[in-house]
């Protein structure tokens, strides 16, 4: 209040400067204790209160930014009181760029409050999200630099998002995802997959589960505490099984676990830091609900933390922060992620060949290698002859032409001149430089009622150079368009399109048989059958 003080009075506060204020502790002599609480703390600002003896200490926040809300992260929990956001910040100088002037204690009964470590956050709807860190307080104003702005990948309401369910992280903890498709497997933290959204859905989805306010859960975390992978540690000396993730710590710190490469024998952890700091050399993890341990060998590597979580989205593709992973599906040329490695990947072009103007159940279609305007038959040759019953491979003369499905079909013509439809489950590249098709017997169908699969070589043989090639669409049509999805080699692929109804035990609606020439371009490609009665 305005009230003169007490000329009788022994003085109740000493200046050391005029940000950091000392209020005088008389109860060792008989005297009061001159001190403020929580709440009168909310009502002061632009500098420190010392009180107790040093046993309490507030001391100010000064955020130089334009946002009106912010979050404040102590102690390993964002704290659930943002007064200091009233009317759009509390005590703002928009001249001098200050968003918020307040107060935080940072000591209390003596013990510093996590080391008077602090975390400003930005995350509300709409907006850019920001992120700084206070890695322990000193006395007088200490400077947070949050800003926003409008986020134009992220203009979607939230009560919208909300009900976009079918983006989910499909696993959590270690997984492995074959994102730059190189038929080996990196390794991230999460495994997300769109359901039936776009890529910037998913961004705006991500956003969502860990704004400020937000009721989900991220790995056991509140989402709007989850930031993600904050250290990569090296360990060994393991005991028990750690969970896919769960609750660690050590000696002077705690954090989540978000994935180990081996939870029974683990020589990597990744971790977001809660409380206190990293462990080091020869500290003993400990996991919070399984009871599983693992000691620090060595390496302790600070990773960077991206504000959101998720990374970045350009609209039309995700940049993503450090082992965030996506399900290869979902993921185009355009995107790029980051595996636990460090290493960025960029996924190949996977693009798609349709065929429409179908009749399902009733048209034969087959998309072949074209050339010269016709089905080209001799793509490939055998390399090895094919004898026996239930092959479980085909060894071709060359290496595979870029653009071949990672599975599918192929045509093999065997000595009697017919051309064997074999299904291929994998590609298998040796050195020679022949590569291998693994086949499916059971799979691949009968050839007529004397055969039993069209695996079967035992009565007829295929002699090495007899022609091989790819049928990237080979079957009855089930809807009215079929398709076939591969990565584009870097140049277009020439293909054949031929599609047939004869009417005969499919329908009474035959038509003339289409045929055209076509390609798969670095943007997919199309072609629609063209329904010529032939009643």
């Amino acid at each position: 209040g305005d009230d003169e003080y007490d000329i009788t009075k022994e003085a109740a506060a000493q200046r050391s400067t005029d940000n950091i204020i000392t209020l005088i502790d008389y109860s060792g002599s008989g005297g009061v204790t001159y001190q403020i609480n929580d709440t009168g703390a909310e009502h002061l600002y632009d500098g420190s209160i010392i009180q107790s003896g040093g046993d309490t200490i507030y001391d100010g926040i000064v955020n130089f930014g334009n946002t009106p809300n912010i979050q404040i992260i102590q102690n390993g929990a964002v704290l659930a009181d943002d007064w200091w956001n009233s009317n759009g910040g509390l005590n703002a100088d928009a001249a001098a760029g200050i968003s918020h002037r307040f107060m935080i204690k940072v000591r209390d009964a003596g013990a510093d409050i996590d080391g008077r470590r602090l975390i400003g956050t930005t995350r509300n709807e709409n907006k850019t999200s920001s992120e700084f860190s206070i890695n322990g307080t000193s006395r007088g104003n200490n400077v947070l630099a949050l800003s926003e702005s409008d986020d134009l990948n992220n203009q979607t309401a939230s009560a919208t998002i909300a009900t976009w369910t079918d983006i989910i992280n499909e696993n959590e903890g270690y997984i492995g995802i074959d994102a730059d498709g190189n038929s080996a497997d990196e390794f991230y933290y999460s495994s997300w997959e769109y359901g039936t959204r776009s890529v910037n859905d998913f961004y705006e989805r991500a956003k969502w589960l860990t704004q400020e306010g937000s009721a989900e859960t991220l790995y056991g975390l509140p989402g709007e505490l989850f930031r993600g992978i904050t250290h990569e540690i090296d360990i060994d000396g393991n005991t028990g099984t750690f969970n896919a993730f769960e609750a660690v710590s050590w000696t002077g710190g705690t954090g989540q676990m978000l994935a180990i490469n081996d939870p029974a024998a683990g020589t990597k952890m990744y971790i977001q830091l809660l409380t206190g700091v990293a462990p080091t050399d020869g500290l003993t993890i400990t996991g919070g609900t399984s009871g599983a341990t693992a000691d620090v060998n060595v390496t302790v590597t600070e990773r960077p933390i991206a504000s959101p979580f998720v990374g970045q989205s350009t609209g039309s593709a995700i940049i993503g922060a450090y082992g965030l992973g996506v399900g290869a599906d979902d993921l185009t040329a355009s995107d790029l992620v980051t595996a636990l490695d460090g290493t960025a990947r960029t996924p190949p072009n996977n693009v798609s060949f349709t065929v429409g103007g179908l009749v399902s159940g009733e048209d034969t279609v087959l998309v072949g290698p074209e050339s010269g305007g016709a089905l080209n038959k001799s793509q490939m040759s055998l390399q090895a002859t094919l004898s026996t019953d239930n092959i479980t491979a085909v060894q071709v003369a060359a290496t595979v032409p870029g653009g071949t499905p990672s599975s599918g079909t192929i045509r093999v013509v065997d000595d009697n001149g017919l051309e064997r439809r074999l299904e291929y489950t994998s590609l298998t590249t040796t050195t020679n430089p022949d590569d291998t098709f693994v086949i499916d017997p059971a799979a691949s169908e009968a050839e007529d009622a004397t055969t039993a699969t069209a695996a079967d070589f035992t009565a007829e043989n295929a002699t090495a150079g007899n022609d091989v090639y790819v049928s990237y669409i080979d079957k009855v049509a089930t809807a009215t368009q079929e398709s076939v999805t591969v990565v584009y080699p870097g140049s277009d692929v020439p293909l054949f399109v031929r599609v047939r109804d004869g009417g005969v035990d499919r329908g009474d609606t035959p038509i003339q048989p289409f045929e055209t020439p076509s390609s798969i371009g670095s943007g997919g490609g199309s072609v629609t059958a063209i329904r010529t009665s032939d009643l």
